[in-house]
C-alpha cells in the first residue's frame, strides 16, 4: 500500500501541473500578448518589457478585459468622433493630414480590438478588427520610439486588419498584428493618398467585414511604402513572433510556438470542470490499477500489458485518439477522450467485486433453472473473463467495440428498463435516466405491499387481502407507466405552464410575432388529457382488479381457468397479430397477388376523402383492446396468485428476494403487454408448451418462466432479423458488387460464414448492429447502441428569412435550392403523422410493428424513412427522414423496385407457364422471400399537399402575357389600396399629399424609360409615357367599382385624391419592377428576376418622385407587395378564362376568394412555413431555383388533399447495420469517395435509400424531423370506435347528453307518433295549441301596449312568424346557456331569427321548437334568462311586457308569467315570453322582424313562401363530421325518404357531385328536414335521427343532424 500511497499522489501532481499549464497556455494564446521584434534585439527584451505597453493585446470572449483600452466593434462604430483624425471622410480611423496630435492623447494610441475567439472550432464570424498605430501616441514627448512596432507617422497611414486567420511567422511588416492558427489573414492598409482614391464600395466591404475578403491574401495598397521597406525576404528574416506567458505578475517568458503546435501535444479543455474530471479519472485509473497489480491478478508478461493499458487510459486524458473508431462525428470529440479511463475503472471495479464475492460467499444459495449463481466457480469465471477483456483494451478500442460514455449509459439504462421493468425505448440520455428512475420508484412502492402480503398466512383457498391490494395497484401503476412517454420535457413544460404561466409580449413590429408553432401546445394538451384520463382509469381498474382478485376466482376455478386463459390468448393473439395482418398485406404470405381484405380506397385511382374505417379494422381494434386490457392482466394476476407463495418459500428465493422478484416480474409482464402486445402471445404459448409439456421439471413457477422467456424471445427475434438481413444481403444470385473490393471480398465471405453466425448471436445478445465491412459480404460487429441508434441529434433547420441576414436575402437569395424549399413538405408530412400515426397503427394499417421498426413511405415525389423508436400504450415516438425529390440514379432504381408490381410476372424458373389467378408466380414468390423489405400497404391515406409547378418563363414568354400580368398588378394595387382600413388616413396625410402634388396635375405624364409600350396597357404613345389621362381611361372604372364596394364609398372622379393616390402607387409599383429588372423589362430573364425580387419584398425606391412612399411604409407592405403577389395568381387564372376577369364584379370576387382561401407568399417568408403547418387549403409561390447550374423560375401551387402512400416495412437490423457501416467507413476510415461502393444500389436491401437517409455528412436527407410523439387521442376514427379520453369533464358531458337523449326519446314515444321535436313540449300544457293555424296568419310588427292574439288578424304581434324560430339541432352544445345564446351576435347573422336560433340549440334550456314553431312552457323553470346583462333599453321595454298576458282561443290552455322588476338579481324571462324578448332584441338591434317593404300579412320573401307553409326555417349549418353524410341515399332502391322535389333528389348525392365532395367546415343552409316519427310522410326520417337536406352553393347534401353544427338563421 506504500507504493499506492506514493504512486497516486505523483500521478495527481503530474496531471494537475500538466492540466494547469495546458489551460494557461491556451489562455495565453487567446488573451496574451504577441510580440514582434528583430532577432538582433532579443537580448534587450526584458529591459524593454516596461515600455511595451503599446503592444497589441488580444483577447477572446472568455478572456479578461483588454487593459490596453481595446473596444468592441459596436462601440467603435458608434463613436461620434474617431479616436484619431483621418484625411478621408470615408475612413473610420485614420491620420490627421497635418500629422499633428493633440495633447493629452496618451491613450488614443492603444490598439482597438474586437473580441474574437481564435480557436480552430470557430468560424469566420469571429473576426477582429485591429488598428495598429504608432507607439509615439502612447506617451507625448517620448524621446524613444517603441521598438516593438513601427511609427505610424513613418508609414504614413493606418492599418486595418481582418485578423485571427494567420500564423505568427507569416507577417512581413513591422506593424504589430495578431496571431491565429487556422488560415491566412486579410490585412488592408490605408494611406492618406490611397484612401482618397479608393471607391466607397471597397471601404464599405471592408468595414462590413465581407467574408469574400477572407479568401484573399494581404494586399498593400501603397507601392511607395513597399519600396521604402525593401525586400520582404529580409524583413521576414528579421521578424520573430512569440507570446508572453506570465508566470508571476512581474515575471514572464516567451512562447515561440502557436496553437497548432500546442494542440498536437495536448487536447484543449475549455472548462475548469473538464480539467478537474480528467485529474480525478487519472487518479482513479492509477489507484485501481495499482490495487489489482498488488493483489496479484496479473503475472509475467501480462503485468507489462496491464501497465500499457493503464498508460493508454491516462494518456488519452492528455491527448485523445482522433478520430476514434466509435466516434459518431468528424473532428475532435470531447466526450470520447473519457471513454478509456471510465471503462477501465468499471472493469477494475467489477474484477475486484467478483473476486471479493467469490471469496466471501454466504451459505444462501441462489439457484434458477439448475444453475447456482452463488457458486464461487461461476464468479471466478466471470472475473477471469473481465480480466481478459481489460487486457484486450487496445484491440477493443481500435476495432470500436465500446461506445462513448454517454451512449453506454443510455444503452445500459434502456436495456435494464426494457428487459427488467418492461419499459419502452428512450429518446435521450435524460429520458433514459428518467424512465429508469421511475421504474425503480414504482418497484419500491410496490415492494412493501408485496413483502407485507407474503408475511401473512397463505392457504389453498385463501389469499391475503393485502396481496389483492398489491395486485390491483400493480395493474394500475403498470397501466399508467405504459402510457407515459420516456421524454419528460413535455411534462415539465406542462407543469411549468400551469405553475409559472408566462405572458408573452408580442411586438407588433416583429414580422415573426404572428408566426407560432401550434405543435408544443398540442402536445401539452395531449399530455394533460392523458393525465386526467389516467387519474380516473387507474382508480377504476385498480378497484376492478382488486375486486376480481379478492373474489377468490383465481383459487376456486383452478386449474381450468389458466388453461382457458392460455387458449384464449393464443387464439386472440393468432387472429389479431398473424391472420389479420397477413390477409391485409399487399402480398399475403407472399403467395397471393393482392390483399384478401381490401379497403375502400384500394381500387380508387385518386383518393378524395380520408380512409374509410372497415369492419376488419374495428375488429382488430376491439381484439387488441381485449387482449392487452383484459386477457393479459388476468393471466398475470393468475400467475401471481398461483406462484407467489412458491417463489417466496425458503426452498426458492425466500421472502425478501421473492417479494422483489414477484414485483419486478409482474411489473415487467404487465407493462410490456400494455405497451406492445404484438409478440406476447408467442411467448406465452411457447412458455406454456415448453414448461408444462416438454420440460415441466425445469419450471421455476410460471411467473418466472414468463419473465425470463420474454427476455429470451426478445433476443431471439433480434437474432432472426439479423440472420434474415445477412442471408438476404449475401445471397449469391442477387449480390450487387458496388466496387472491385466487393468482388474480391465475396469469396472470402464463405469461410467467414461460421464465424458470422457466432457474431450474429453475440450481437443479438448485446443488441449491437452487424454491419457489412465497406459494404461487402464480410460482416463485423459494431459497438452497442440503444434503440435510437444514432448518437447525434441532427435536425434540419430550414433556411428562410427568419435565420438569414437581410443582405444575403437581397443579394444571394439563400436557401433557393430545391432541397431546402422542398423540405417543408416533409415537415408537413411529419405533422400529419403526428396527428394520425398512432391511431393508424392501432387500426392495423401498417401491419405488425414493434420497437425500433423502420418503414418507408413512398408516393409520387415523397420518399421518407420513418423510424419507430418508442411504442407505448396509446403513443408512438418516431422520426421522419425525407429524401431528395430528384434523387440519384441509384435511388431511382430502388424507388422503382418498391413501387413496381409483381403480379404480371409469369416466370417459373427459366420458362413462363403463367400462374393461377390472384396467385403469384413461382419466380415472383421466390424473389419476394429474399428481400430485406416487404410492401405492407399500397394505399395508405394521409393528408398532404399536391405540388404543381409551372415554368414562369413559358407563362411570360410573349409580351402580351407580360402585359396581362402588369395589368393585374396595377388592378391588384388599386384593390388593396381601396379596401385598406387606412385609406382615409393616407388621403389626409399632408406629407403624402405634398409628395403626390405632381401626380395631381391632370396633364402630368411620367416618362420614365422603364415604362414599355409592350408591357404597360396604359402607355401613352403620343406622350411617350404613362399619363394621368391614359391611366384613367384604362383603370378609372375599376377604381370606381372598388370604391363602391367600400362601406363608405369615396369620391372617385378623375381629379379626386383617391385617383391620384392610385395613380402614384401604380407608377411607383411599375417603376420598382423596372428597377429590379435593371431597366430591361423587354428581356425575359431580367423581367423574371425583377418580378421575383418584388415577389419576395425587395423594393428599391430609386426615383426621387417616389420618396413620398416613405411617409407610410405600410403602403409597400400592405398594398404593393400583395398586389404583385395576387397578380401572379390572376395571371394563372387568365389561361383558363381569359375574358372572364374583364367584368369588374367577377374580378373583385375572385380576389376576395383568393384572399380567403389562398396563401400567397415567398417560400423564404416564415409565413409560408406557418401556413403550410397550419394546413392552409391552398398556397402559391414564385420559386427561383439556382441549383446544379440551373437558373429557372417556377410558379409553385400547393393544394391540400389526401395523398396515397405505399408503406414498405424494412428489416430494422438492415438499417442499423448499414448505418453503422457508413459511420465506420466515413468517420474512422475516412473514405471520402462520393461514389463509394457501399452506397451503390442494392434492391434487395434498399442500400442507397437507407444510407441516404442517415445524418449528414454520412447521408444526405433534405429533412430530418425532431423526435415526434403521436398520441392515439388525436385520431378521430379511433375515438369513434373506442371513445375519447375518460376524464371527469368528459364523463359529465356524457351523462348530460345521455340524459337528454333518453328524455327526448321517451318524449317521442309518449306522444304516440308525434313529431320528435314535439316531445320537447312534454305533451303537456303549452302557451299555444299545437293546432293553431299560425303558419298562414298575417303578421305585423310589435307595438308597445299591444295584446297578443293567436287568432287571425293583426293582433298577433306577440307571436312572431315561424321563420323566427328554426328547428333545433340534435348536436347542440349542452354547455351553453340560453343567455349566451341570446347575447351572442354575429354581424352576418344579426337578425331576429339568428338572435333566437341559438336558444333552441341548448339542451340546458330545453327551448325546442316543433315544426309548428311554438315554444314550450312546461319547463319554463329551467328556461330562465337573466336580465341583468341585457341592454337597459330592452329592460325598459320588457317592464311594459310584464303587464301583458298571452290570450288564447278555444281548446288552448294558457299559463301566466309575470316579470319581476329589473332590479332583482333573479330576474328572468319565462320560456313562454321568449318571442317577446326576441322581438325586442330584433328592434333594439336595428333589425325588423319583417321587411319594411313587405306587404301586410306576409313577412316572407317569395322564395321562402314554400318553407313557411311547411313550418320550416332557412338556417345555416356547418358540417363537422363528414362521415354522417348520406351520399348515396338519393339512389337507394328502397326509397326511404320522400323528397320535396325529384330534381333535388337526383342532385343530392355523389352521382351528381362528380369530383366535388363535401368537406369538414363547409357551410350551407337547410332547405328540408326529415324527423323521426313525423306524421307527415314527406318529413319522416327513415332512422332514429333527424336528417337534413343542406344546400352548399349549387350542390345538395343529405346529412344526419348529428354531423352538423347550427350557425343560426339565414339572413
Amino acid at each position: 500500500m506504500i507504493i499506492v500511497a506514493v504512486y497516486c499522489p505523483v500521478i495527481a501532481a503530474v496531471f494537475i501541473v500538466l492540466k494547469m499549464v495546458n489551460y494557461r497556455l491556451h489562455r495565453a494564446l487567446d488573451a496574451g500578448e504577441v510580440v514582434d521584434r528583430n532577432a538582433n534585439e532579443f537580448k534587450d527584451q526584458r529591459a524593454k518589457a516596461e515600455q511595451g505597453n503599446c503592444s497589441i493585446r488580444r483577447k477572446d470572449s472568455n478572456g479578461p478585459s483588454d487593459p490596453g483600452g481595446g473596444i468592441e466593434m459596436s462601440e467603435f462604430i458608434r463613436e461620434a468622433t474617431p479616436p484619431v483624425g483621418c484625411s478621408s471622410r470615408n475612413s473610420y480611423a485614420g491620420l490627421d493630414p497635418s500629422n499633428q496630435i493633440g495633447s493629452g492623447s496618451s491613450r488614443l494610441g492603444t490598439a482597438t480590438t474586437i473580441k474574437g475567439d481564435t480557436d480552430t472550432a470557430k468560424t469566420s464570424d469571429d473576426i477582429s478588427l485591429s488598428l495598429g498605430q504608432s507607439s509615439s501616441l502612447c506617451k507625448e514627448g517620448s524621446e524613444e520610439q517603441g521598438k516593438f512596432s513601427s511609427t505610424l507617422y513613418e508609414t504614413g497611414g493606418c492599418d486595418m486588419s481582418l485578423v485571427n486567420f494567420e500564423p505568427a511567422a507569416r507577417r512581413a511588416s513591422n506593424i504589430c498584428d495578431t496571431d491565429s492558427h487556422v488560415s491566412s489573414s486579410t490585412s488592408v492598409r490605408f494611406y492618406p493618398h490611397d484612401v482618397l482614391s479608393l471607391p466607397q464600395i471597397r471601404l464599405n466591404r471592408l468595414l462590413t467585414i465581407d467574408t469574400d475578403l477572407l479568401e484573399q491574401q494581404d494586399i498593400d495598397l501603397s507601392p511607395d511604402l513597399a519600396a521604402t521597406y525593401g525586400p520582404t525576404e529580409d524583413a521576414a528574416q528579421k521578424i520573430k513572433h512569440y507570446y508572453r506567458f506570465w508566470i508571476l505578475p512581474q515575471l514572464w517568458i516567451g512562447i515561440n510556438f502557436d496553437r497548432l503546435t500546442l494542440l498536437s501535444l495536448f487536447d484543449r479543455n475549455r472548462e475548469i470542470l473538464e480539467n478537474v474530471l480528467a485529474v480525478i479519472l487519472a487518479i482513479l485509473v492509477a489507484f485501481l490499477g495499482s490495487i489489482l497489480l498488488i493483489q496479484g491478478f496479473f503475472r509475467d508478461i501480462w503485468v507489462f500489458q496491464f501497465c500499457l493499458v493503464i498508460a493508454s487510459c491516462q494518456y488519452s486524458l492528455l491527448k485523445s485518439v482522433q478520430p476514434d473508431s466509435s466516434s459518431p462525428r468528424h473532428g475532435h470529440n470531447r466526450i470520447i477522450a473519457y471513454s478509456r479511463p471510465v471503462y477501465f475503472c468499471l472493469c477494475c471495479g467489477l474484477i475486484w467485486l467478483l473476486d471479493y464475492g467469490s471469496r466471501n460467499l454466504t451459505t444462501t444459495k441462489f439457484k434458477l433453472y439448475g444453475i447456482t449463481f452463488t457458486n464461487p466457480l461461476v464468479l471466478i469465471s466471470a472475473r477471469d473473463l473481465v480480466i481478459v477483456f481489460t487486457l484486450c483494451f487496445p484491440i477493443v478500442f481500435f476495432v470500436g467495440l465500446l461506445p462513448q460514455v454517454n451512449t453506454f449509459v443510455m444503452y445500459l439504462c434502456e436495456q435494464l428498463d426494457i428487459h427488467i421493468f418492461g419499459g419502452n425505448a428512450t429518446t435521450s440520455l435524460l429520458a433514459a435516466l428518467y424512465s429508469f428512475i421511475c421504474s425503480i420508484v414504482a418497484v419500491a412502492l410496490l415492494y412493501g405491499l408485496c413483502y407485507g402480503a407474503l408475511k401473512d398466512s397463505w392457504d389453498g383457498q385463501h389469499i391475503p387481502v393485502l396481496f389483492s391490494v398489491f395486485c390491483g395497484l400493480l395493474v394500475a401503476i403498470s397501466y399508467h407507466l405504459s402510457r407515459q412517454s420516456s421524454d419528460p420535457s413535455v411534462l415539465f413544460s406542462l407543469m411549468q405552464s400551469k405553475i409559472f404561466p408566462k405572458t408573452e409580449e408580442k411586438n407588433p413590429e416583429d414580422p415573426l410575432s404572428e408566426v407560432k408553432d401550434p405543435l408544443p401546445e398540442k402536445l401539452r394538451n395531449s399530455i394533460s388529457e392523458r393525465l386526467q384520463s389516467d387519474l380516473v382509469v387507474c382508480i377504476v381498474i385498480g378497484v376492478l382488479y382488486f375486486a376480481i382478485h379478492v373474489s377468490t376466482v383465481f383459487t376456486v376455478l383452478q386449474p381450468a381457468l389458466k388453461y382457458v386463459l392460455y387458449a384464449l390468448v393464443g387464439f386472440v393473439g393468432f387472429v389479431t397479430h398473424y391472420v389479420l395482418p397477413q390477409v391485409r398485406k399487399q402480398l399475403p404470405w407472399h403467395c397471393f397477388s393482392h390483399p384478401l381484405l381490401k379497403t375502400v380506397e384500394y381500387n380508387q385511382y385518386e383518393v378524395q376523402n380520408a380512409a374509410t374505417v372497415m369492419w376488419f379494422e374495428k375488429l382488430h381494434v376491439w381484439l387488441l383492446f381485449m387482449e392487452k386490457n383484459i386477457i393479459y392482466p388476468l393471466i398475470v394476476l393468475n400467475e401471481l396468485s398461483s406462484s407467489a407463495e412458491t417463489i417466496a418459500s425458503p426452498k426458492k428465493l425466500d421472502t425478501e428476494l421473492g417479494a422483489l422478484m414477484i414485483t419486478i416480474a409482474g411489473l415487467k409482464l404487465l407493462r410490456s403487454s400494455f405497451s406492445s402486445p404484438t409478440y406476447q402471445y408467442v411467448t406465452v404459448v411457447f412458455t406454456v408448451l415448453f414448461f408444462k409439456i416438454d420440460y415441466e421439471a425445469f419450471s421455476e413457477t410460471m411467473l418466472l418462466d414468463l419473465f425470463f422467456m420474454s427476455i429470451l424471445f426478445n433476443k431471439l427475434w433480434e437474432l432472426l432479423y439479423k440472420l434474415q438481413f445477412v442471408y438476404t444481403y449475401i445471397a449469391p444470385w442477387q449480390i450487387t458488387w458496388g466496387s472491385a473490393f466487393h468482388a474480391f471480398a465475396q469469396p472470402f465471405a464463405v469461410p467467414h460464414s461460421a464465424m458470422l453466425f457466432v457474431q450474429a448471436a453475440v450481437s443479438a445478445f448485446f443488441s449491437t448492429p452487424l454491419n457489412p465491412f465497406l459494404g461487402s459480404a464480410i460482416f463485423i460487429t459494431s459497438y452497442v447502441r440503444p434503440v435510437k441508434f444514432w448518437e447525434r441529434d441532427y435536425n434540419t433547420k430550414r433556411v428562410d428569412h427568419s435565420n438569414t441576414r437581410l443582405a444575403s436575402q437581397l443579394d444571394r437569395n439563400p436557401g433557393s435550392d430545391d432541397n431546402n424549399l422542398n423540405s417543408i413538405f416533409y415537415e408537413h408530412l411529419t405533422r400529419s403523422l403526428q396527428h394520425s400515426l398512432c391511431g393508424d397503427l392501432l387500426l392495423g394499417r401498417w401491419g405488425n410493428y414493434s420497437t425500433g421498426d423502420c418503414f418507408i413511405l413512398a408516393s409520387d415525389y415523397l420518399n421518407a424513412l420513418v423510424h419507430l423508436i418508442e411504442i407505448g400504450n396509446g403513443l408512438v415516438t418516431f422520426q421522419l427522414r425525407g429524401l431528395e425529390f430528384r434523387g440519384t440514379y441509384c435511388q431511382q432504381r430502388e424507388v422503382e423496385a418498391i413501387t413496381e408490381g409483381v403480379e404480371e410476372d409469369e416466370g417459373f424458373c427459366c420458362c413462363e407457364p403463367g400462374h393461377v389467378p390472384h396467385v403469384l408466380s413461382f419466380n415472383a414468390a421466390f424473389s419476394q422471400r429474399w428481400l430485406a423489405w416487404e410492401v405492407i400497404v399500397t394505399k395508405y391515406i394521409l393528408e398532404g399537399y399536391s405540388i404543381t409547378d409551372n415554368s414562369a418563363a413559358s407563362m411570360l414568354q410573349v409580351f402580351d402575357l407580360r402585359k396581362v400580368l402588369t395589368t393585374y398588378y396595377v388592378k391588384g394595387i388599386i384593390y388593396y389600396v381601396t379596401t385598406s382600413s387606412k385609406l382615409e388616413e393616407w388621403l389626409a396625410n399632408e406629407t403624402m399629399q405634398e409628395g403626390l402634388r405632381l401626380y395631381a396635375d391632370r396633364n402630368y405624364v411620367d416618362v420614365d424609360p422603364t415604362f414599355n409600350p409592350n408591357i404597360d396597357e396604359d402607355y401613352d404613345h403620343r406622350l411617350a409615357g404613362i399619363s394621368r389621362e391614359s391611366f384613367c381611361v384604362i383603370y378609372l372604372n375599376w377604381i370606381e367599382y372598388c370604391s363602391s364596394r367600400r362601406a363608405k364609398p369615396l369620391d372617385v372622379d378623375k381629379d379626386s385624391s383617391l385617383v391620384t393616390l392610385c395613380y402614384g402607387l401604380c407608377v411607383l409599383g411599375r417603376r420598382a419592377l423596372g428597377t429590379a429588372s435593371h431597366h430591361m423589362s423587354s428581356n425575359l430573364e431580367s423581367f423574371l428576376y425583377g418580378l421575383h425580387a418584388l415577389f419576395k419584398g425587395d423594393f428599391r425606391i430609386s426615383s426621387i418622385r417616389d420618396e413620398w412612399i416613405f411617409a407610410d411604409m405600410e403602403l409597400l407592405r400592405k398594398v404593393v407587395v400583395p398586389g404583385i403577389r395576387m397578380s401572379i395568381k390572376l395571371h394563372q387564372d387568365h389561361f383558363t378564362s381569359s375574358d372572364e376577369y374583364d367584368d369588374p364584379t367577377v374580378l373583385y370576387e375572385a380576389i376576395v376568394s383568393h384572399e380567403k382561401n389562398l396563401v400567397i407568399a415567398h417560400e423564404g417568408d416564415p409565413a409560408w412555413r406557418s401556413a403550410v403547418l397550419a394546413n392552409s387549403p391552398s398556397l402559391l409561390a414564385l420559386r427561383h431555383v439556382m441549383d446544379d447550374g440551373t437558373n429557372e423560375y417556377k410558379v409553385i401551387m400547393l393544394n391540400r388533399r389526401y395523398l396515397s402512400f405505399r408503406v414498405i416495412k424494412v428489416n430494422k437490423e438492415c438499417v442499423r447495420g448499414l448505418w453503422a457501416g457508413q459511420q465506420q467507413e466515413l468517420v474512422f476510415l475516412r473514405n471520402r469517395n462520393p461514389e463509394r461502393g457501399s452506397i451503390q444500389n442494392a434492391k434487395q436491401a434498399l442500400r442507397n435509400m437507407i444510407n441516404s437517409s442517415c445524418d449528414q455528412p454520412i447521408g444526405y436527407p433534405i429533412f430530418v424531423s425532431p423526435l415526434t410523439t403521436s398520441y392515439s387521442d388525436s385520431h378521430e376514427q379511433l375515438k369513434e370506435i373506442l371513445g375519447g379520453p375518460i376524464s371527469l369533464g368528459n364523463i359529465r358531458n356524457f351523462i348530460v347528453s345521455t340524459w337528454h337523449r333518453l328524455r327526448k326519446g321517451c318524449g317521442a314515444g309518449c306522444n304516440s307518433g308525434g313529431n320528435i321535436e314535439d316531445s320537447d313540449t312534454g305533451g303537456g300544457t303549452s302557451c299555444i295549441s299545437n293546432n293553431a293555424p299560425i303558419a298562414n296568419d298575417p303578421h305585423s310588427t310589435v307595438s308597445q301596449g299591444s295584446i297578443g292574439n293567436t287568432g287571425r288578424g293583426s293582433g298577433a304581434g306577440l307571436h312572431p312568424p315561424v321563420t323566427a324560430y328554426p328547428p333545433a339541432l340534435g348536436t347542440s352544445h349542452s354547455t351553453h346557456s340560453v343567455q349566451s345564446g341570446l347575447v351572442r351576435q354575429s354581424p352576418a347573422r344579426a337578425s331576429v331569427a339568428s338572435q333566437s336560433s341559438y336558444c333552441y340549440s341548448s339542451r340546458h334550456s330545453s327551448l325546442r321548437m316543433s315544426t309548428t314553431g311554438f315554444v314550450p312552457c312546461r319547463r319554463s323553470s329551467t328556461s330562465q334568462i337573466s336580465l341583468r346583462n341585457l341592454p337597459s333599453s330592452i329592460q325598459s321595454r320588457l317592464s311594459m311586457v310584464n303587464q301583458m298576458e298571452p290570450s288564447g282561443q278555444s281548446g288552448m290552455a294558457c299559463v301566466h308569467h309575470g316579470l319581476p322588476s329589473s332590479s332583482s338579481s333573479s330576474q328572468s324571462i319565462p320560456a313562454c315570453k321568449h318571442h317577446t324578448l326576441v322581438g325586442f332584441l330584433g328592434t333594439d338591434g336595428g333589425q325588423s322582424s319583417s321587411a319594411p317593404d313587405a306587404p301586410p300579412g306576409n313577412t316572407l320573401s317569395p322564395a321562402n313562401n314554400a318553407h313557411a307553409k311547411k313550418g320550416e326555417v332557412i338556417y345555416r349549418v356547418q358540417i363537422v363530421d363528414p362521415s354522417q353524410i348520406l351520399d348515396g341515399i338519393n339512389l337507394s332502391k328502397r326509397k326511404e325518404l320522400q323528397w320535396p322535389d325529384e330534381g333535388i333528389r337526383l342532385k343530392a348525392g355523389r352521382n351528381s357531385w362528380k369530383d366535388w365532395s363535401p368537406q369538414e367546415g363547409m357551410e350551407g343552409h337547410v332547405i328540408h328536414r326529415w324527423v323521426p316519427c313525423s306524421r307527415d310522410p314527406g318529413t319522416r326520417s327513415h332512422i332514429d335521427k333527424t336528417v337534413l337536406l343542406v344546400q352548399i352553393d349549387d350542390k345538395y347534401v343529405t346529412v344526419v343532424e348529428t354531423g352538423v353544427l347550427e350557425l343560426g338563421a339565414e339572413v
